[in-house]
This record gives structure tokens, C-alpha cells and sequence, in this order.
């Protein structure tokens, strides 16, 4: 007896099937259970992911923030998650605050809310509305400079100078804590603000001569 394509019986003597095996008829209706079970599992996703995003806008666009800097009010849109260092050199374009290491170990965007000492950068700045915030632009009246900026110039406190407006911020608000009573003091108080080119010693003198300044008036 002859076979088709040339196939033969096997050792019992049954002859092969010329159909599609059990094997291949289960691979094929895997497959198109597998496409037909997708989009609805897909639309679950989607529904579930839509449950997930922010209902409000303002997370994902912009919001309006209202900043008094060094005595005038700014009306900014920005990101909730702008910080204060940002939006005051990229949209009011005060650079003199610098921005050194971006995680606040540096110091050398430091600026003063409401008299205190901060780092912008660690800072949003929609969570400075409403407070009085001065920078390195804002302590000189006209020509006449701050005390401070007046002792780093004497003392030549800056060699670089990048991080000098943050020297000069913190000076003032150690000053006006009432830590600068001492050598020791001050450098404890100082700390956070860090001078890569090392002019610490006439740092100190610029900051301990204010102190002495302001003792003695």
C-alpha cells in the first residue's frame, strides 16, 4: 500500500496523520486565545492607569506663584515643583545666587526668607509665597554697599568668588543670630557654606569685623 507524500506506517503498523498534529492544534489555539484575551486586558490597564494620574492639573502644568523679592512683588508661572533657586535665575534672571551642587551640602545658593538663612535650592518655591525673601542683588542700597559686602572687599574673602554671594548671605543672617560672638562660632555657624579655593581665614575676618561693627552700635 502506498501513502501520500511518500510517508509511512510506523512500527505498529498505523499510518501517519496527515492533518495538523495535537501539538500544533493546541500552539495555534493558544495564539488566538492570546489575541483575543489582549484589549480587554489592555483596557483594564488603561482604566486602571487613568484611576492612578493626578485628578489636578496643577501637578502636571503650571500654577501661578507670587514672590516679594527684595522688596518687589514678582508674578511667576511655574512648575509646583520649581525650586526657589530656579526661579530666580531662570525666569527673573538674578544670578548672583549660584547654583553649586544642587543637593544643599554647598551653600552657594544661599538667600534669606524672612531673615533666615535658606538654601533655594533645597527650597520650592511656591512654598515662599507671601514671605520676604533677599538675595545677593537686594542687600546694597544703590551705590552704598552692605557691611558685609564692604568687609569681603577689605578682607579680600573670595579668590574665585563663585561662592561669595552664598558666603555673603550667610554672613549676614550668622551676624544677625548672634552666632559670630567668637572665632570658633562662627566657623561652626559658617559651615554650611563651603570655599573650594580655601579663603576661610579672610572669610572669618570679614564676618567676625560686621560682628564686632554691629556689637559696638
Amino acid at each position: 500500500m502506498s501513502y501520500p507524500n511518500d510517508q509511512t506506517p510506523d512500527a505498529a503498523g498505523t499510518p501517519p496523520s496527515t492533518g495538523p498534529s495535537r501539538r500544533s492544534f493546541l500552539k495555534q489555539s493558544g495564539g488566538i486565545l492570546g489575541f483575543a484575551l489582549v484589549p480587554p486586558i489592555a483596557g483594564q490597564a488603561e482604566a486602571i492607569a487613568d484611576k492612578m494620574a493626578p485628578a489636578s492639573p496643577i501637578l502636571s502644568g503650571q500654577t501661578n506663584v507670587s514672590l516679594h523679592i527684595n522688596g518687589q512683588a514678582k508674578n511667576l508661572r511655574l512648575e509646583p515643583r520649581t525650586t526657589l533657586l530656579d526661579a530666580l535665575r531662570e525666569y527673573m534672571d538674578l544670578t548672583g545666587t549660584k547654583k553649586g551642587c544642587d543637593h544643599g551640602q554647598c551653600g552657594a545658593c544661599t538667600v534669606l526668607v524672612d531673615g533666615r538663612r535658606v538654601n533655594s535650592c533645597l527650597t520650592l518655591a511656591v512654598m515662599s509665597q507671601g514671605k520676604e525673601i533677599t538675595t545677593i542683588e537686594g542687600l546694597a542700597k544703590g551705590d552704598d554697599l552692605h557691611p558685609m559686602q564692604e568687609a569681603f572687599l577689605k578682607h579680600d574673602g573670595f579668590q574665585c568668588g563663585y561662592c561669595t554671594p552664598g558666603q555673603i548671605m550667610s554672613g549676614v543672617a550668622c551676624v544677625k543670630e548672634g552666632h559670630a560672638t567668637s572665632d570658633d562660632q562662627c566657623r561652626e555657624w559658617m559651615s554650611g557654606n563651603i570655599c573650594r579655593c580655601g579663603a576661610y581665614p579672610n572669610i572669618l575676618a570679614a564676618v567676625r569685623e560686621v560682628a564686632g561693627q554691629q556689637a559696638k552700635g
